[in-house]
């Protein structure tokens, strides 16, 4: 029996936002008790080597120069750079300081933030679903506000950062691989200053003389293109509205890993938070599939 594409497309988006949601989550945990910089900081250059051997194995160098003279691509890639190396510094943050159920706030309403975006600077139309999804985040948010105790800063910082970053690369419709890669470059500099001063100050736990740390630690590579790759795999075959559904895995794989798992504390306020982010997801699902 042949599998359709669409099929192909949901196993792979669903694999994907799995790995990211639960599988990423667990490992990055694991290991930030070397310190979220350092964490970050193999993130990025693991991310960066593995990019490299992709490009020479795909032969996708031409494509990577046509964009690298392109100055406004060029510009934005710089932009998006900075953006990603930011969502990524706050989320393993967050897995660092047992603010996962926080982050997965971020993640639970980023795509409504993507829509709000999409609607002020794409012009984008609104219905009344998605109008009703944003303003239940926006209540949501607020109400957070009133008690700042309890408010997951943390969460919303990666959803805007994450929701921009989506804005801008959507605007110059470069390949997912290539992008990461020119921005993984332009964010090296500020990387190798990080782990210089990480080394200096003997916090370094990367080395030599502990090849199955060292080992585990560069797998924070694979651990964040895996899963982009598959999910994007996945958009290509499905579509960006099953695919959009689906994502939700994420943000749910999170909070029940912080929840059960990590044993995070979940405050009344919080709870209530997040039963109007509940609504507002369930509303824009509903949304996505009458519209696809």
């Amino acid at each position: 029996m042949k599998i359709s594409n669409f099929t192909k497309g949901l196993i792979s988006v669903t694999t994907g936002s799995f790995f990211w949601g639960f599988l990423g989550t667990i490992y990055f945990q694991y290991i930030s008790f070397i310190g979220f910089w350092e964490v970050v900081v193999h993130r990025s250059i693991w991310t960066l080597v593995i990019l490299l051997i992709t490009t020479t194995i795909l032969k996708k160098w031409n494509l990577f120069k046509k964009i690298i003279f392109d100055l406004k691509k060029v510009l934005v890639l710089f932009i998006t750079g900075l953006l990603i190396l930011g969502n990524w510094t706050l989320w393993i943050y967050a897995v660092s300081t047992d603010k996962i159920i926080d982050s997965s706030f971020g993640y639970f309403i980023f795509p409504i933030i993507s829509v709000f975006l999409g609607f002020l600077f794409l012009k984008e139309k609104l219905n009344k679903q998605r109008i009703l999804s944003i303003s239940l985040v926006l209540i949501s948010t607020l109400y957070l506000l009133y008690n700042m105790t309890s408010f997951p800063w943390v969460g919303l910082g990666v959803a805007i950062l994450w929701s921009a970053y989506n804005l801008l690369r959507k605007k110059i419709n470069v390949e997912t691989d290539i992008g990461l890669l020119i921005e993984s470059l332009f964010i090296l500099p500020i990387i190798l200053v990080i782990l210089y001063f990480i080394v200096t100050t003997g916090n370094n736990d990367f080395n030599l003389q502990n090849i199955s740390l060292s080992s585990f630690i560069i797998l924070a590579g694979p651990m964040t293109l895996i899963p982009l790759f598959l999910y994007v795999k996945g958009v290509e075959l499905a579509g960006l509205g099953p695919s959009g559904m689906v994502f939700f895995i994420v943000p749910t794989g999170q909070f029940l890993l912080g929840f059960f798992y990590f044993d995070e504390p979940f405050s009344t306020d919080k709870f209530i938070s997040f039963i109007f982010i509940w609504i507002a997801v369930l509303i824009y699902l509903r949304d996505l599939y009458e519209n696809n």
